[in-house]
């Protein structure tokens, strides 16, 4: 058994080493090496600093812990622009890289896309995109918030959690969501703290709208989650916090997504804008939509450029959700094709398409589209035949990525006999990624097995100050 002063005389004697970061990893952990070739991953450390750090986590080949001091500092370290973000207990562990620089977090995630498609897929892109870049702070419409009646406090906290903890942290303003938002999160707090039904609200939803002009922030959708019917005081004071403060909007949601209703019918409906193509796209709070609408706009227009569709071509969107992308491809293409595996997203995406579907003075009528529902994850390349013939895919994949799709595909590359007469391969696939390991995953397949070489690929800043990657990549037919 190991001595545990002997455990703690170790780790005191790994604080006094000074390390040199080389990297930082996409948890934003600053990457060293210890002069035995031991890899140390430092909570707090840039790269090209010199730090001391204490251990709190040790394997055979590579030790964690947290920076304790500072001896040379990166010209990229910026203070944090949230007072609840840090290492200090409490912390809020929404965001992790609030003290680095905004253009060198777009860097370490441009170095991760790359690092990805080489090391999984064996894929090198023909050309580098430039990144897509929007606001650092107030961007996120989307939220989900935990709620906690914490009786030893004698409070409610709303939020997201601590860092590495259960716990929710004291959160007082949130910078990252739209500055109403953040404004309105102790009021908040003393809402649900007033409540009957204190104790059993875990959770508030958040989705925000443009305005009906789309300009600015419009409906700000409040989705309650309560494990017990609401009295009626509780129902009151809702209504009544809702007439106080400018575009809230409360949804009760009682068991599951399909028990979310409105509270109070009337009012402006909950939608965002697509100016570039005329499209208004309206949606429930809990369909799935882009945290941030700002980048969503110019990652749309650089989608459609990149497929370059033209008007006699036919185009198939894959993961196709509400038509956030199939309704532009619209306004460009003879025909269009969304595909989606959930059933009640088709039903809106088919609504969005009447709502959108006549002509207006700034575009022509929407172009021939129909949506289907269909299992992605288990697709065949019978199944790819059977959809016809397109020249251009769209694929837009949650996290688990387009496996099936793209197998399918190579497969009928390599057997063109189930092809049947008609049938031929889309000379280009633009694909749009949440998640860079399935990215390279199916790019290898494209390239490596269906025929296709990658000739674009960038990276799209949808969550600044987080580890997350979007990206954008494309695939010509070889």
């Amino acid at each position: 058994m190991t001595d545990p002063k002997a455990k703690n005389e170790e780790q005191q004697r790994s604080s006094d080493e000074w390390l040199q970061v080389e990297s930082l990893d996409l948890d934003a952990q600053g990457v060293a090496h210890k002069a035995d070739g031991m890899v140390v991953f430092v909570e707090g450390a840039l790269p090209f600093e010199e730090v001391q750090f204490n251990v709190h986590r040790k394997k055979n080949n590579w030790e964690q812990g947290t920076v304790t001091k500072i001896g040379r500092e990166s010209s990229q370290r910026v203070r944090p622009g949230c007072p609840h973000f840090g290492l200090h207990p409490g912390a809020c562990g929404g965001c992790k890289m609030q003290h680095l620089e905004a253009a060198a977090q777009v860097a370490v995630k441009q170095r991760a896309l790359e690092d990805n498609l080489w090391h999984l897929g064996k894929v090198r892109p023909d050309n580098i995109l430039r990144p897509l870049e929007g606001p650092a702070w107030h961007y996120r419409y989307r939220a989900r918030l935990s709620v906690r009646h914490v009786v030893k406090k004698g409070t409610v906290l709303i939020g997201f959690h601590e860092r590495k903890s259960r716990y929710l942290a004291d959160m007082k303003v949130c910078p990252v969501l739209p500055l109403q938002v953040s404004d309105m999160l102790m009021p908040l707090r003393e809402l649900i703290g007033s409540l009957d039904a204190r104790d059993t609200c875990p959770q508030i939803e958040l989705a925000c709208g443009d305005a009906a002009d789309g300009l600015g922030l419009g409906v700000i959708a409040l989705v309650l989650r309560h494990l017990e019917p609401l009295s009626g005081a509780d129902i009151d004071r809702l209504k009544a916090f809702a007439a106080q403060h400018q575009g809230v909007q409360w949804w009760l949601q009682a068991k599951g997504p399909d028990s979310v209703k409105l509270l109070e019918e009337g009012g402006p409906a909950l939608a965002y804008e697509l100016p570039e193509f005329g499209v208004r796209m309206p949606f429930k709070p809990t369909d799935f939509t882009q945290v941030n609408p700002h980048i969503n706009r110019v990652l749309v227009s650089r989608a459609l450029r990149l497929l370059d569709v033209r008007s006699d071509e036919r185009v198939i969107d894959w993961f196709c959700g509400l038509g956030n992308f199939t309704l532009p491809l619209a306004t460009r293409a003879r025909e269009v094709l969304g595909i989606e595996g959930s059933d009640t997203l088709v039903a809106r995406a088919t609504q969005n398409l009447e709502r959108n579907r006549p002509a207006t003075a700034g575009r022509r009528a929407l172009a021939a589209t129909r949506f289907v529902a269909r299992n992605l994850f288990e697709m065949t390349p019978e199944m790819l035949v059977a959809d016809g013939p397109a020249e251009k895919w769209l694929v837009d994949p949650p996290r688990e990525g387009a496996f099936a799709l793209t197998k399918a595909l190579a497969d009928l590359h390599q057997q063109p006999e189930l092809r049947g007469k008609s049938w031929v391969p889309p000379r280009r696939i633009v694909y749009v990624s949440c998640n860079p390991s399935t990215l390279a995953r199916d790019a290898g397949l494209l390239v490596h097995q269906a025929g296709y070489g990658c000739t674009f690929a960038g990276v799209v800043n949808m969550f600044p100050h987080t580890a997350h990657v979007e990206s954008i990549a494309v695939f010509d037919l070889a």
